[in-house]
């Protein structure tokens, strides 16, 4: 006889707030094995691997429970280091990784608003979903509560203080272009700014900023695909991914 599959556990928030709370992460961590925000690893590999090598030394901010480091390492880049806040979500990726043979992979409880690390010391520094949580309570997107900007900004001059002066910063999320220019383009920094998009029907965006190659140009998002059209309603919406979205056609309805 069939064995019945065991129940996924109960990990949604009764709302988007609760992604602020350390407490719930710790929460869902101690519980979930295993979530992928904005699409797995197989959806933007093509994008991933045109810019990190497998020389490079990756940073990954807010590891959680993805598998994206575990993706990496497979693709042969190997100098990674993983951060989280939570100690329980870092304590059960090290578990995870030494299980599976994967030891080179440092993983630490650090909080990327102050990051642990020297100035110039890894040549690509990536999240996924992760600068989106700081959104969760921004208020209007177009000018954001000044404590979002200050959390954004301070993620931002501590990403850009630890890449090497030709480093890249790789960010894939939900927000778009008109939301996150504004913190890009800072004149603080010296990083050039491009995106992509992926995904079928529901698109999501893959910004790439590289330190020292900015540029006159650079004031403005540099689109490398067509502009997607933006909905709230589609079929391949997953999960929890509809909670960080920001809908431009509903603000101006």
């Amino acid at each position: 006889m069939d064995r019945p599959e065991p129940e996924k556990p109960d990990v949604l928030p009764s709302t988007a707030l609760a992604y602020l709370d350390r407490n719930y992460w710790d929460k869902r961590f101690a519980q979930e094995e295993h979530y992928e925000w904005f699409k797995d690893y197989s959806h933007f590999r093509h994008i991933v691997l045109q810019h990190i090598k497998p020389q490079s030394s990756v940073l990954e901010l807010g590891c959680g429970n993805s598998q994206l480091c575990e993706e990496l390492y497979r693709d042969g880049i190997t100098e990674l280091t993983c951060i989280d806040l939570s100690p329980i979500a870092v304590e059960k990726m090290k578990q995870r990784l030494i299980n599976k043979g994967y030891k080179e992979i440092k993983v630490l409880e650090a909080d990327m608003l102050d990051l642990p690390f020297e100035d110039g010391c890894f040549d690509v520094v990536i999240e996924k979903g992760t600068m989106d949580v700081l959104f969760v309570d921004s208020g209007d997107p177009w000018n954001p509560h000044p404590a979002t900007v200050e959390k954004v900004m301070k993620m931002l001059h501590e990403i850009h203080r630890v890449l090497k002066p030709e480093g890249i910063f790789i960010s894939i999320t939900f927000g778009q272009p008109h939301f996150r220019r504004r913190f890009f383009s800072d004149p603080e920094f010296t990083w050039s700014i491009e995106w992509n998009t992926f995904g079928e029907t529901f698109h999501y965006f893959f910004y790439v900023l590289k330190k020292g190659q900015r540029s006159s140009e650079s004031e403005e998002c540099r689109e490398k695909t067509h502009m997607p059209s933006i909905s709230l309603y589609h079929d391949e919406l997953e999960g929890e991914d509809f909670l960080f979205r920001t809908n431009i056609d509903e603000m101006e309805s």
